[in-house]
């Protein structure tokens, strides 16, 4: 059995690990920073179209970059836009417009619309899709841990289609036995995704690691009975206050393989 060691010091045997994507593996602020932007302006220029006030404008502009958690440089590690699925993203903006006097049905409405707006406005821009690059050292972590015979899988609040094209963008999909994704039921936060993820791949969650950069993703982990939860905080330029981990990693050479007696 393959073992981690952390700065030097085994943390114990691992046959499994599931991987947060954004901002553990992914280095996607700059992306979601330009989302943010373009969804405001957007929001934006549809309350003008129905003769918004410049107060009211203001007052919308001012909650939905509290509410993206979009903050000079970048954006909040643990903010909805970081951590949340599209569609719960969705749901916040839709609260936004409800607080600037817009019935819910028509707040939802609206909200959808933005995002599909932006979205089409995106893919026009980048029709090839536009990739995100991946945080120093991953690559190395991940190919040593399948050198080592460990079973990986991704457990993302993005879509299927999303992970499965940064993947195939970075030549990672031989690394991977399965993907979790906002696309399945339960979806994460909820611990019986870490339940279904595993089952899935065959191996025990006491016997895995959980990696990711977010508390709700380590909470998740020790609620479903992970063996060691791990928490990632260099994916952004302001570094994500972390509470729930088993052991906290700064850099992907913190943490080693050793593989099992026998293999290379």
């Amino acid at each position: 059995m393959a073992h981690f060691n952390l700065r030097g010091h085994c943390i114990g045997p691992i046959d499994g690990v599931l991987f947060d994507k954004d901002g553990t593996l992914s280095h996607s602020e700059p992306q979601l920073k330009i989302l943010a932007d373009a969804r405001i302006e957007e929001a934006k220029r549809q309350f003008s179209a129905q003769d918004a006030t410049s107060e009211a404008i203001s007052e919308l502009e001012s909650l939905l970059v509290r509410t993206y958690g979009r903050i000079p440089g970048g954006v909040l590690p643990d903010g909805p836009l970081a951590v949340a699925s599209r569609q719960h993203n969705i749901l916040s903006t839709a609260t936004v417009f409800a607080q600037m006097a817009l019935g819910w049905p028509k707040a939802l409405l609206m909200a959808e619309d933005v995002f599909d707006r932006v979205d089409a406005q995106w893919q026009s821009l980048h029709p090839n899709g536009h990739p995100v690059s991946m945080l120093p050292a991953a690559h190395t972590m991940l190919r040593s841990l399948k050198d080592a015979g460990v079973i990986c899988a991704v457990i993302s609040n993005d879509t299927t289609e999303g992970i499965h094209a940064f993947l195939k963008h970075h030549n990672l999909t031989d690394m991977f036995s399965a993907v979790w994704s906002a696309d399945c039921f339960p979806c994460k936060p909820d611990p019986a995704a870490v339940h279904a993820l595993c089952a899935q791949l065959n191996v025990s969650v006491d016997r895995c690691a959980l990696i990711g950069d977010a508390d709700t993703d380590l909470m998740m982990a020790k609620r479903a009975g992970i063996g060691a939860a791990i928490g990632y905080v260099a994916g952004w330029h302001r570094s994500p206050d972390l509470t729930a981990h088993d052991h906290l990693i700064h850099h992907w050479k913190d943490l080693n393989v050793v593989p099992p007696p026998g293999r290379p």
